[in-house]
Formats: C-alpha cells, structure tokens, sequence
C-alpha cells in the first residue's frame, strides 16, 4: 500500500467509524430496550456475563459465538476500566461490539478487494478504497450495526477466513470458519467456498494443461454454451476421479475437511442444523430463492448490471441461443410453480421490508410470481456475465455454495443474502469511478431512508403498547 493510498484508507475509516458513532447514539437513544431478535440475544448475553453459561433460550436458533464474544470483550474492558453495575453488558455496551465488527470488516473488505484484484494494474488505490467504503456501507449489513445481532460478527469472521485463504493460511482460515460457524451454522457453507477455491484453481491448472494438449481454444473462449459445460463437467469427473489428485487436494484442503466433519457429527448429535426453535425453520427445497437473490443483487449492484452495453448484449445471446433461453425459461416456471413456499412469519410480521415486498408485489395477482421470470433470466445472465474474469471452476463452485446457502431457506430474509452478495461483489471487476460514486450514493440514500424509518416512523398494533419499528 503506497502512503498516499494508506492516508486515504485510514481517512475514510475513520470518517466512516466517526459517523457510525453518530448514528449509533442516536438509534440507541430512540431504541434503549432491546428490539425485534435482540429480545432473545440481549438477555441471553447478559446470562453469559453472570456466569450462567448452562442458561439458554429454547426460542435461538443460533449458536453461542455472539454471546461469547461479547463476554470475552465486555468483562475485560469492565475490569480494565474500572466498570459495574448496569454499564457492564447493557444492551448499549452490547450493541457497540457490532460497532466495532463494522470497523473491521471495512478493514477486511478493503484487504481482499487488494488481494482479489492484485493484478489488476488499472484499478487505482482510491478505487479500492471507494469500493470499500460501499461496501461496508451496504444497507442490509450496515442497518445491523446499531442492533445486537449475529450479522457483523458472522461477515467478519467468514471475510477473515476468505481471506486467509486466499493467502494460503489454511488452517487459519479454517479456524476462523469455526468462528464463523459458531456465529451462524450456514456459514459452513463459506468453509466449503474457500476449500473449494483452492480446488477450483488446481482444475484451473490441470484444465489449461489439457487445452494446451489439444490446442483447443474454443473450449475455453465459450463458457457460455451447454456443449462447452459438458466437456468441462466431464472434466471435472475425470479429474476428482483420480486417486492421485484427490490425495493432491485433500492434502491442501484438510483443515476444511476437518471442519466439514465436524459440521456434520454436530448435525449428527444435534439431529439438525437448528438449535432451539426448529419449527419455525425447516429445510426445504425453496428455488426460487435463487431468483429473489438475483433480484436483490440487481437491485444493489444495478450499476454493474444494468448497463445499455449489457441489454444489447443479452438481447443479442438471446438471439443466437432462443432454444437454450427458452429451456431456462419453461425450468423457472415449473420450479416457481412447485416449489413457492410462504413463511408465516413473511405474512404476520409488517415490520419487515419483505412484508411489503411481497404484498405489493407478488400477492398483487398469481400470475405475478411467473411474469417476473424473465427479468430472473436477465438478471441470471448478466449476473453470470460479470463473472466471466473468473475461471469456470471458480463459477461453479460459487455457484453450488448460493444454491447451498439460499435454496434452504424458506423464509425470505434479506439478511441470508449479504454473504453470498458480498463474496460475488469481491469478485467482479471495478467499474469506471463515475458508476463507483453512483453505487456508494445508492447505498447512503438506501440507509438514509432506512434509519429515517426506522427512527421517526414508528407505529403500533393494537393492543400492544410496544412501539413498532421497520426494518430489514
């Protein structure tokens, strides 16, 4: 980092951190009791604090690393600083942890665009830091640095292990997935991510080798066709079959492996990946959660997606391969068809943004759900087509790892896109600082209007004398 960049960074940090503070005092004057999932996690930390580490509450469904945490960084400051009473473990002091979980993952953030993009001799040291700043300002993410919720930590820690891997420290990175995974049980998915880039980038080697044998470059310059998938796919089977190169990678891979496995021996002796209330979060196979992911990406990232350039593009794949878009097509329809779930809590609960969502939209009339799949299919294509910088390998991995986090899930929640948002907007290339400005202007007036909301416009419901806040 050269000192002119390294002045930048540490200025828009703290410039970030400084306004962060702002806000954070000002949401927890309005809001100084715990509210929405902070009811379960605030007294459920303050057990912690006390020593009742056997105490839990049937209603969490997540593991114990927030809490944890928290105790680790809360009683030694108290101790240091002299603190007692209320002030130790108050929702506020709790809450300030996420505060500082921001701050870091800015900092992770900012070292893994460095990394990702190191090649890269285009892109400018205030171009890193831009694209930083936005990202650690993404509205879904940032909202929840004023609550005390598992969000911040659970990027952070899976940012850390991405990008210890991406250094090759393995067996920190799979400690840091540990943590991760204690924070949240899903990100054992990004456990898998970040072994299967070490794999993706052996079959990228092994696959060049075999180009080069055959002097083919078709093969490679062509991703986009169902010909061209097969031959890689055959590949890949061909590859993993070998007993040579599976001892290759599970020699590179053995710290996830070991983390996997006890992922699944946790399954095993919890008897599902839930802890605490599991009715109201049972596995299904939700499609078309991939489709409301592609359209919370489009949303957030339109500049990169929503060009004149990328239209004309799509409209012209679509000329050249009607019966490929045509079989994508009739697939979305049928998995819309029979594979739509509702969540109770989707429809019961209007302090969620995806209450409205979906009431405005998709309950509008039934055929709604089936008329928007052909903005799915754009927003399929020119999410994939930002990609394309990426090995194959790398795509289909990143791939298998969004349907793994997303299909699950029966509930619509913006909250389970921000990882496998933030892991693709890592991985695409910057754009030009005009539509960089655009994007970070978005995203301030999104959170604007978010903490406007949630601040000033409170309601409440009948017989209830508790306020009501929106959110995310």
């Amino acid at each position: 980092m050269e000192r002119a960049e390294a002045y930048g960074f540490s200025g828009a940090m703290s410039g970030a951190f400084l306004l962060s503070c702002l806000l954070f005092a000002a949401v927890s004057r309005r809001q100084r009791g715990p509210y929405m999932d902070e009811v379960f996690h605030v007294p459920q930390a303050q057990a912690y604090c006390q020593g009742r580490f056997l105490q839990w509450d049937p209603m969490i469904t997540t593991l114990p690393g927030l809490y944890l945490l928290s105790v680790g960084l809360v009683k030694p400051a108290a101790w240091l600083l002299g603190w007692t009473g209320r002030v130790v473990c108050s929702v506020g002091m709790l809450r300030f942890i996420n505060l500082l979980f921001s701050a870091g993952n800015f900092y992770l953030l900012y070292l893994l665009l460095f990394k990702i993009h190191q090649k890269n001799k285009a892109v400018s040291g205030f171009q890193r830091i831009l694209s930083a700043l936005t990202l650690a300002v993404f509205p879904t993410l940032y909202f929840f640095t004023f609550l005390y919720y598992t969000d911040p930590g659970s990027v952070f820690f899976t940012l850390f292990s991405y990008l210890m891997c991406l250094y090759g420290n393995h067996k920190t990175s799979a400690l840091l997935g540990f943590c991760g995974f204690m924070f949240r049980q899903t990100n054992i998915v990004w456990t898998v991510f970040c072994a299967g880039n070490v794999v993706a980038e052996k079959l990228n080697e092994a696959w060049k080798t075999e180009l080069q044998k055959k002097k083919d470059e078709k093969i490679s310059s062509r991703k986009g066709s169902f010909s061209d998938l097969a031959r890689i796919l055959h590949f890949l089977v061909q590859y993993l079959v070998s007993p040579k190169n599976l001892v290759t990678l599970t020699a590179l891979t053995w710290p996830y492996i070991i983390l996997v496995s006890l992922f699944f021996v946790f399954i095993f002796i919890n008897g599902g990946i839930v802890v605490g209330d599991r009715s109201s979060h049972e596995a299904c196979l939700h499609f078309p959660q991939l489709f409301y992911f592609l359209s919370f990406t489009g949303f957030f990232s339109f500049p990169h997606l929503l060009t004149r350039t990328k239209i004309r593009k799509f409209l012209l794949s679509l000329r050249k391969h009607p019966v490929q878009y045509s079989l994508i097509t009739v697939i979305s329809l049928f998995l819309i068809w029979k594979f739509t779930y509702v969540h109770k809590y989707l429809l019961a609960d209007n302090r969620h943004y995806t209450f409205y969502v979906w009431k405005k939209v998709f309950q509008r009339h039934e055929l709604v759900k089936y008329l928007l799949v052909p903005f799915y299919v754009f927003a399929g294509w020119s999410f994939t087509d930002t990609l394309k910088s990426k090995s194959v390998f790398w795509i289909l991995m990143y791939f298998v790892c969004l349907l793994a986090v997303t299909v699950p899930q029966k509930l619509l929640e913006f909250r389970y896109f921000i990882l496998p948002f933030l892991i693709y907007r890592l991985n695409i290339p910057f754009l030009s600082l005009y539509r960089q400005l655009l994007e970070l202007a978005f995203y301030i007036l999104v959170n604007a209007v978010t903490l406007y909301l949630f601040l000033n416009r409170t309601f409440q419901w009948e017989n209830n004398d508790e306020v009501q806040r929106f959110m995310w």
